[in-house]
């Protein structure tokens, strides 16, 4: 392990020279790490950078270490990835031995943060069963349903196939809120249970266009795209001031 660990080091320490105009390289550390998944990490710490690769990564061909460095040291210095370092990553990261591996990892290791589904102003559970009944005809399986710890933005909902869960932002359990916006959100993550994602020539696709095409059958499709737009930037800004406004006090 220890001469695994030292080639890679040199891979990174080229990266930098490469990338640095052959400036000598900083102490690099290498490690590999127990991450859940497939995840790879480098930060700069008081002049030394340390680098953990996923565990799952530490029997991949040194060519693909090599590219790993390459785009690892170019993001951390804020240079262009190399297209052939990038390719070369991704072919090795979507063989079905590593997603796989990366698959087993998360359903054992990973950990979703369930807190209810009966939320102040709306109840997941019951929209659930109503839009189950009127679009899948009851039939789709129930996941594990429900709202998200902290009030989010960035993804208003998702589904979690490793775990079998739907999670919707605590953002939207507000009065301010639509009902057909919540149901929306769910009607979505209800569609990514009925299609499932497809991989073709080594790309993973989420939203086919069947998947496009139901999720144009909500019956408030146009409406609630409409005042996510619209109103999404708005409670953002909210939550930002209240918390602002709490760490005042």
């Amino acid at each position: 392990m220890e001469e695994t660990l030292r080639q890679i080091r040199n891979f990174y320490a080229d990266a930098f020279r490469r990338l640095k105009s052959n400036a000598e390289p900083p102490e690099i550390e290498v490690s590999f790490y127990p991450y859940i998944g497939i995840n790879n990490t480098i930060r700069i710490r008081d002049g030394k950078v340390f680098v953990r690769i996923a565990q799952i990564f530490e029997n991949a061909p040194m060519p693909v270490q090599k590219s790993l460095a390459s785009i690892l040291v170019s993001k951390i210095l804020r240079k262009r990835v190399p297209k052939a370092d990038l390719e070369n990553y991704q072919a090795f990261v979507r063989t079905d031995t590593i997603q796989t591996q990366a698959f087993e990892s998360r359903r054992r290791r990973g950990r979703k943060i369930i807190t209810t589904a009966k939320g102040e102003i709306y109840d997941l559970e019951e929209i659930f069963r109503r839009l189950n009944r009127v679009y899948f005809q009851n039939r789709l399986p129930k996941p594990v349903l429900t709202w998200s710890a902290q009030k989010t933005f960035h993804r208003l909902g998702h589904h979690d196939s490793t775990h079998e869960t739907l999670v919707v932002s605590k953002s939207l359990d507000d009065k301010k809120v639509p009902a057909y916006v919540v149901e929306y959100i769910v009607y979505h993550e209800m569609l990514h249970i009925k299609h499932p994602t497809i991989e073709r020539n080594g790309r993973r696709y989420n939203h086919t266009p069947a998947f496009r095409r139901d999720e144009e059958k909500f019956a408030h499709f146009d409406e609630a795209e409409t005042w996510i737009e619209q109103n999404v930037p708005a409670l953002r800004r909210q939550i930002k001031r209240q918390k602002r406004q709490n760490r005042l006090r």
